[in-house]
């Protein structure tokens, strides 16, 4: 199934138009530079200091568990190495293809953004970051399920961090620190 969805959106959806968008759009995703620039600007305002500091967090569990342990441990040879036919139309990644380090970092931070920023920062990041993972399986790096699990480790280490923050929170305002 994973090599049907990609191949269909090679044939199908692949064009000269949505190319140079979605080669732009997966570079936004690129050593999580995007989200670690919004989140050094949140460290700047007091008001939302603790969202930037959570986000860090979030990308930091984000790549612990994406990119360093299961990557590792899985070891998925990447699409475009096995599934006949399929063209790789970036740069070759280094890595290992499970899970997408780009869909996990995008939706660990774009989570903590949408639950603790007004929604209209929230939903776009949220938004951002499908986008993100989407351009991977457009480019054919990435099999469908090493982005779904992307989207959902992503989101889990966006909750492990906002669970952290608010522990340190609470352990803060009760000890008067």
């Amino acid at each position: 199934m994973d090599a049907g969805i990609l191949l269909f959106l090679q044939d199908v959806v692949r064009n000269p138009v949505l190319t140079p968008i979605f080669k732009g759009i997966t570079t936004l995703g690129n050593g999580a530079v995007l989200w670690i620039l919004i989140s050094l600007v949140l460290l700047l305002f007091r008001k939302t200091r603790t969202v930037g500091i959570t986000s860090i967090l979030a990308l930091l569990v984000s790549l612990v568990i994406n990119n360093i342990v299961l990557k590792n441990l899985v070891a998925r040879v990447r699409p475009y190495e096995v599934i006949e036919g399929l063209v790789l139309i970036i740069q070759k990644p280094w890595d290992y293809s499970f899970p997408s380090g780009h869909t996990g970092s995008s939706f660990a931070a774009a989570w903590v953004f949408y639950r603790k920023l007004p929604k209209r920062f929230g939903i776009p990041a949220l938004v951002l970051a499908g986008l993100i993972g989407l351009s991977r399986l457009y480019l054919g790096v990435h099999y469908p399920t090493d982005v779904l699990f992307g989207v959902f480790s992503g989101i889990g280490s966006g909750c492990i961090a906002l669970l952290i923050m608010k522990a340190v929170i609470d352990k803060r305002e009760k000890t008067g620190a």
